[in-house]
């Protein structure tokens, strides 16, 4: 797992570091690749901005948020993330389901091929 942290107009914080990292590395149960973060951290005028972008499995999940708190901000983005990852998840696992099996699609394919020469036969 690479995180990345980009500190903007404000000074780099160990604290800070270990609460995201901690955070993003929840995200490892539902991702089985490695997964490469891009954190930025900025204070514009009183608000705490934070950006992350996560590449795992082939995806890109990414996200933004502003607060009065750091940690708050934290919070909310990987709550947007976690969400996005989940219903990609989802996705995924209901295309599996729901895809025809291999014997299935044989059988098919053969019905269509029967029913063609039946009509051609006519």
């Amino acid at each position: 797992m690479r995180i990345e942290f980009t500190f903007r107009n404000i000074d780099s914080s160990e604290g800070i570091k270990n609460y995201a990292s901690e955070k993003i590395s929840k995200l490892q149960k539902y991702l089985r690749a490695p997964l490469d973060a891009e954190v930025t951290v900025s204070l514009e005028r009183h608000l705490h901005c934070i950006d992350v972008s996560v590449a795992a499995d082939g995806h890109r999940y990414a996200g933004h948020e502003e607060s009065q708190d750091m940690y708050a901000s934290i919070d909310l983005v990987m709550d947007k993330i976690d969400r996005q990852v989940r219903e990609t998840k989802a996705t995924i696992t209901k295309a599996r389901r729901h895809r025809d099996s291999l014997g299935d699609v044989a059988a098919k394919q053969a019905r269509s091929a029967e029913q063609a020469r039946t009509a051609a036969d006519e």
